[in-house]
């Protein structure tokens, strides 16, 4: 008999987590279920992800849900340190159990497809793996409502590389390091490919054990990460701060800027001569801030990890210097080496470069990204279109041509004529690996398919007035608590038909989806932008954006802390609770 559920949550990690609390906090007498692939809670926290030495961009104070604090006495991290992996996997975990989602987890169960029923409900064929020598279960389970929260690190992209069957040593992808940790132990030479902070950090773990590391960063890619220290600008202010100063967020050309209340600074800022000649000054400052705190040209082979592009031009695509001693240290010495050049081939004991160097190598390790979109085949009720064709109507990533392209073309239009200086663009190459960020970045596959375009980046617009699937976590930024907590409120609202502005159609909210999803391509071409929501100096004027929508307030601070005051967890406690009294007062 097939179990029937109100309410399906896919995925366990940030958003997957948020999204059940929520609901449940606001449906305390639903049949609640998430459903998790992996053995334990975290997403990119879980704990087969975590390998020594590992730790969060984050320190204390930044990384936590707005409604459950990562408190010292419990959690064991001080004011000023990163946050260990082991401690967010703890994190997680327990906020699951607080909040009364733990339980309903099903643990080890993959979804593989989720078809509409003819009263818009789902049904998900999903694999069970109860034991790792038995063979999965495949069943199926019904849902009114379903959140879709597998983000964008489920699928490892992983280059087919000539002589990879020849190859007698490991080749993983970053992703599956733990598995593998016992090589820093064992190996003596290893590669890894990508310029993303997950290759720093494994590059890190392998140098500091005493193994040699050589670095490969490919040209047909976007460069080495933005790595940064903790404290950033002259006045070294603390930078998960400082991307979140309202004054410093009119600085990023943002098509949902206005929603701050602020548009007229905006259009100063963007529209005019002298206002972009501010703007251009201050990402000048801020990336010449990076360049010579770090003392990429001081050294030949340190430059070679020195940014190819304008701090401008990178979303989520950044990194900071967590690393418990200087990673450059082993850059000088020569145990990290770095090359800037394609693998042309493997053999049984080398990998071979286009430079025409051979490296000895008894590991590969992958630090490749991610395929974009989630890990699920949709079909809709009553549709016999192919799969690719109903991701293409859902709005998720789907092979070219685009059958929205003229859509696009107007959506550019407006962008480059709001924002003039998005029309200098950086050269960047066609195709090829996206190489930043902490999670080793989403493949860019922009040159073959068609990006995420969801309204909100949440609900596919062909089913936006069916209330019953949206995505949550399909985007990048640095502000992943807070975004995972409105999110998770903002479909809740949205399921329930309680949202204060809603689009009046499928036009309007395919509309909508277009045009941020074009923002993105031309606001952060050598980041993610091409492909998935990316952003960083944007966040608060999103989640402005999704409270705005909520009817609740997204000026929250008051005054002239309101502008110059670094916007944090503690701005958005109480978010339901606060929604909740807004609409019993409304009757």
């Amino acid at each position: 008999m097939m179990q029937s559920f109100d309410f399906v949550v896919v995925g366990a990690g940030w958003f997957g987590l948020a999204a059940a609390k929520t609901y449940i906090e606001l449906h305390p007498d639903e049949n609640v279920l998430v459903l998790e692939s992996a053995s334990t809670v975290g997403g990119v926290w879980a704990k087969h992800r975590l390998y020594p030495g590992l730790r969060s961009n984050n320190m204390l104070g930044t990384y936590e849900y707005p409604d459950f604090p990562m408190d010292s006495a419990t959690f064991g991290v001080q004011p000023g340190e990163h946050i260990p992996a082991a401690v967010l996997h703890q994190y997680l975990a327990k906020y699951a159990e607080h909040f009364g989602v733990f339980r309903r987890i099903r643990f080890n169960t993959t979804v593989e497809s989720a078809e509409q029923t003819a009263d818009g409900s789902w049904t998900l064929t999903a694999s069970e793996q109860l034991t790792d020598d038995a063979m999965p279960i495949s069943s199926q389970l019904q849902t009114k409502k379903l959140i879709v929260a597998t983000g964008l690190t489920s699928e490892p992209n992983i280059p087919d590389i000539p002589g990879s069957s020849a190859f007698a040593g490991l080749l993983f992808h970053s992703k599956d390091f733990q598995h593998h940790a016992a090589s820093l132990e064992s190996a003596r030479h290893v590669a890894v490919l990508g310029g993303a902070k997950s290759a720093w950090d494994v590059a890190y773990a392998y140098a500091s054990a005493g193994v040699r590391v050589d670095m490969v960063i490919r040209p047909s890619g976007k460069g080495p990460v933005w790595m940064a220290p903790p404290y950033m600008t002259p006045l070294k202010k603390w930078l998960e701060k400082l991307v979140h100063i309202r004054l410093l967020t009119w600085l990023s050309p943002c098509i949902w800027g206005d929603e701050d209340g602020y548009g007229g600074i905006r259009n100063f800022l963007h529209g005019t001569f002298l206002g972009r000649f501010f703007v251009d000054l201050f990402w000048k400052i801020l990336s010449a801030d990076v360049i010579t705190a770090i003392g990429f040209d001081k050294d030949a082979e340190m430059k070679k990890l020195k940014p190819w592009h304008s701090a401008f031009w990178i979303g989520s695509g950044l990194g900071i210097l967590n690393y418990p001693t200087d990673f450059f240290a082993l850059v000088r010495a020569g145990q990290i080496r770095v090359h800037v050049a394609e693998i042309s081939h493997l053999s049984p004991d080398a990998l071979h470069l286009s430079t025409g160097a051979t490296l000895p190598c008894d590991a590969l390790i992958c630090a490749t990204g991610w395929k974009p979109g989630p890990p699920i085949q949709f079909r809709l009720h009553a549709s016999s279109s192919s799969a690719a064709a109903t991701a293409a109507e859902l709005g998720l990533p789907h092979p070219l041509p685009d059958p929205h392209a003229a859509l696009a073309e107007k959506a550019d239009a407006e962008i480059l004529a709001r924002f003039p200086r998005l029309r200098a663009q950086p050269p960047v190459p066609a195709r090829g690996g996206c190489e930043g960020g902490g999670g080793g970045g989403v493949a860019d596959a922009a040159a073959t398919t068609t990006p995420l375009r969801l309204y909100r980046f949440m609900v596919p617009p062909p089913l936006i007035t069916s209330r019953s699937l949206a995505f949550a976590g399909l985007l990048t930024s640095i502000t992943t608590s807070v975004t995972a907590s409105a999110q998770a409120l903002w479909v809740c609202a949205y399921f329930a038909g309680e949202l204060e502005r809603v689009p009046q159609g499928v036009e309007e909210a395919r509309w909508e989806a277009v045009r941020a999803a074009r923002w993105g391509r031309w606001r952060y071409p050598c980041g993610y932008g091409g492909q998935v929501p990316d952003f960083v100096f944007d966040a608060v004027p999103y989640l402005d954006l999704l409270l705005g929508d909520l009817g609740v307030r997204g000026r929250r601070k008051g005054g002239w802390r309101e502008v110059v005051g670094a916007y944090g967890v503690e701005d958005y406690r109480g978010l339901v609770g606060e929604w909740k009294e807004r609409w019993r007062s409304r009757g």
